[in-house]
């Protein structure tokens, strides 16, 4: 299964996943409540310091918001076309913000640790019907799936800029669809693993 853990022994590396994924959600959620530009700001540069902290450069903090530049633009234009300057500059940094925890998370957290910590702790629902791994498996994907989605976008662009093809769209997007199937046949695979399909 795909897995963007990168080795470390910052503390963040050694911090268990539970308090780790607990501050993200409190994190993302403050995020979401905030509306003020200037604590969006601060807080994206205060994420972005804890990069450093967890070993990890800030050229790998980058690398996980590079490739959604477009969306970002895309976003800035808009919100600023329709609600101005400000709430775009707002809109933009925050989603930025939540990409770089999330990354921070998944970078110094491998991923059966967080498949274990947060099936652990939904096993306290199974009273009322809830299946622990089923969820824990499908929050686990989905804190996931932008860190993967944005490497594997790293991975095509840089092996089609080495052909010359970086301009291509459909040089680009091809690739960039058969990685995608390829990581949902082992994202299936990890699934009929643990025998999830039951």
């Amino acid at each position: 299964m795909l897995d963007l853990y990168t080795p470390g022994s910052s503390f963040l590396h050694r911090l268990p996943p539970a308090p780790k994924m607990l501050a993200m959600m409190l994190g993302a959620t403050l995020l979401f409540i905030n509306q003020s530009l200037p604590v969006t700001i601060a807080a994206t540069l205060v994420i972005f310091a804890l990069y450093p902290v967890a070993q990890l450069t800030l050229k790998q903090a980058f690398a996980q918001i590079r490739p959604l530049l477009i969306i970002f633009v895309l976003f800035f234009v808009v919100q600023w076309y329709f609600s101005g300057l400000e709430l775009a500059a707002y809109v933009v940094l925050r989603l930025a913000a939540l990409i770089l925890l999330a990354s921070l998370v998944t970078l110094t957290t491998r991923s059966s640790d967080m498949i274990d910590t947060m099936t652990h702790g939904l096993s306290y629902l199974k009273p009322i019907g809830v299946n622990p791994e089923k969820v824990s498996l499908a929050i686990s994907l989905a804190l996931r799936f932008i860190p993967v989605l944005a490497q594997i976008t790293r991975e095509v662009r840089e092996a089609q800029k080495t052909r010359g093809l970086e301009r291509s769209v459909i040089a680009v997007a091809m690739p960039m669809a058969i990685r995608a199937i390829k990581m949902a046949d082992d994202i299936s695979d990890a699934i009929d693993s643990r025998g999830y399909r039951s």
